[in-house]
């Protein structure tokens, strides 16, 4: 070799050095921030097909039509342009009166992603940690004990926790709580104490503290009352009522105007009613047998964390898109990006990813786990899912869902009121399947 060829290889090198210097200096990415707005574009604009976005509203209108629903609203947005935003049915059958784009819905378990931020919210101001104890907030809980099964009398048998259940475990449905939904002797207390008919949040708690949790800490997973007692904690911590807390630090801050726990006399007129399907499959109004009917029409002294909300589909779409936007939306910074991918990233364990755990069609499974009070898609192909990588969801008693496609940058709101069909949870991972069909350049 040259002396020549020695020399540019030197130079070739010092010049890949240089560059990976440079490179290093750069600053880091910028997350996605998408301006509000609410003007309609075109599908086509944002790499979604028309023609096969009509798949979503030929499955919305089928429900109509065959008398499953009384009417939806929807919204979907990519990149933060709204493609869909779109009214079906009635609000109210009997009156037909029609469904709105204002029409306000009862939200349910929605609440639950909502209660996250607000934890969220508490977690940035250095309030908690998720290795924390829930008894370091709740003294009441520090001697809890463990349901081990009944001897041949029919009594529990007791244990202690391997360790105290921490507040990981109580964002993940991982901690041992229930809402009663089994038919152990534990869960039986649920309905007796009437834990979710309590005057107040601390009086849940009192009756939480009497009842044992369903397993070991981080042992199982269940759909559970975890999320009210975030509720409490929330209380606890900032010192506000719940409702007041997320008024101040969400619904106010991104504009959330008809968001809250009750439904005030000026506003009534636009209350979605609720349906449920009778025992020929007839939709009718109120909620099922055995479910506590709520009206919504005062501020309720028991606020629900895990299912007390009502909103429009505007006002939640304005909450998923601040999540889109790694936690900010029109200068209202909410959380950290740091902060979002904490709460929207898996932290079930993998010892419980084996479909033996979930409510409804959400399995807890390969590729599919929860956040912090949502569900989190990590891995589609694994989970037999469409969605991108990184989706995360959640749905309400009600029927209402949502979810976030980070990687597709695509938001989705639906809103209906029909409880306890077994259609709801179908209904919902179809309009996943519909919408990702329709999206037929990724890259646009």
């Amino acid at each position: 070799m040259t002396t020549n060829q020695y020399g540019n290889i030197a130079r070739s090198l010092m010049a890949s050095v240089l560059l990976a210097m440079a490179i290093n200096r750069l600053p880091a990415q910028e997350p996605v921030r998408h301006a509000f707005d609410l003007t309609i574009n075109t599908p086509e604009s944002v790499g979604i097909s028309s023609q096969r976005l009509d798949r979503l509203h030929q499955l919305i209108q089928h429900e109509v039509d065959e008398k499953q629903l009384g009417g939806a609203v929807t919204i979907l947005a990519r990149h933060g342009k709204i493609v869909e935003y779109r009214t079906y049915g009635l609000r109210d059958v009997a009156t037909a009166a029609p469904m709105t784009k204002d029409t306000i819905f009862r939200d349910y378990s929605m609440t639950k992603p909502v209660t996250g931020v607000s934890m969220m919210i508490l977690y940035e101001q250095g309030k908690w940690l998720p290795s924390d104890p829930i008894s370091k907030f709740i003294p009441e809980f520090a001697h809890l004990k463990v349901f081990k099964g009944v001897d041949a009398d029919g009594k529990m048998i007791l244990a202690d926790p391997d360790h105290p259940p921490t507040m990981r475990e109580l964002m993940t449905h991982t901690a041992g709580f229930s809402y009663g939904s089994g038919k152990t002797p534990a869960d039986a207390m649920y309905h007796d104490l009437k834990v979710m008919q309590s005057k107040n949040l601390q009086e849940m708690i009192e009756k939480l503290a009497k009842i044992p949790l369903l397993y070991q800490p981080g042992k199982g997973w269940l759909y559970s009352s975890s999320m009210d007692i975030q509720g409490y904690i929330v209380e606890k911590l900032s010192g506000q009522p719940l409702p007041d807390f997320m008024h101040d630090h969400i619904f106010a801050p991104l504009g959330m105007k008809d968001a809250g726990f009750f439904v005030p006399e000026d506003k009534r007129k636009r209350f979605a009613t609720n349906y449920h399907a009778d025992a020929q499959g007839e939709l009718v109004p109120g909620v099922p047998e055995g479910a506590v009917p709520n009206d919504y029409a005062v501020e309720p002294t028991m606020p629900s964390g895990g299912g007390g909300m009502v909103s429009t589909a505007e006002d939640y779409y304005r909450f998923a898109q601040m999540l889109a936007n790694s936690g900010e939306l029109n200068d209202a910074r909410i959380l950290a990006p740091s902060t979002v991918k904490l709460m929207t990233s898996n932290h079930v364990p993998t010892s419980l990813l084996t479909g033996e755990f979930g409510i409804g069609q959400s399995v807890i499974r390969p590729g599919f786990g929860w956040g912090y009070d949502c569900a989190v898609i990590f891995d589609p192909p694994e989970a037999n899912l469409s969605d991108g990588k990184g989706t995360f969801f959640w749905d309400g008693a009600a029927g209402t869902w949502f979810w976030v496609d980070p990687t597709n940058d695509i938001v989705f709101v639906s809103m209906i009121q029909r409880m306890s069909s077994p259609d709801n949870h179908s209904l919902e991972y179809r309009s996943h399947a519909v919408v990702d069909q329709a999206l037929v350049d990724p890259a646009k």
